[in-house]
């Protein structure tokens, strides 16, 4: 099997795997409240989806800019996050969801947590280090 090369995306979010597992999530989302009752009417529904969109959007448009902007994008994709899971349990308490899918959405979200706060944390970390040798090259005049 030959190695494929990697070529790189236009826009700089697609190739953020953070990005694609939050697509993945909202699809799921979108795929599993079409069950749900009067899903065209519904605000659960609605709100449930939105959410797990924002929760992509963010990721995309805040990369666009300086890293200040996006990690108070990445932050805003946590709220967003945090609020798919409050759907999540709500969707189980309602009987709209399985074990297994609430199972499937908490440990999705679980996930996208844990990778979503390391960008966050490698994006304060690499704005710190600029800072600290930006300084350093100060005090050596």
């Amino acid at each position: 099997m030959e190695k494929q090369d990697f070529i790189p995306s236009f826009f700089r979010f697609e190739d953020l795997r953070v990005y694609e597992k939050a697509i993945d999530y909202h699809v799921w989302v979108q795929m599993n409240t079409a069950m749900f009752p009067n899903t065209e009417t519904n605000p659960f529904v609605n709100s449930f989806v939105l959410d797990s969109m924002e929760l992509t959007t963010k990721i995309a448009t805040g990369s666009s800019r300086n890293k200040a902007f996006f990690t108070s994008h990445l932050i805003e994709a946590k709220a967003a996050l945090k609020r798919c899971v409050v759907h999540t349990t709500t969707a189980q308490k309602l009987n709209y969801f399985s074990e297994e899918q609430t199972e499937h959405s908490k440990t999705e979200l679980m996930e996208l947590t844990k990778m979503i706060g390391a960008l966050i944390g490698s994006l304060k970390e690499n704005r710190y280090n600029a800072n600290t040798k930006y300084e350093n090259k100060n005090t050596d005049k």
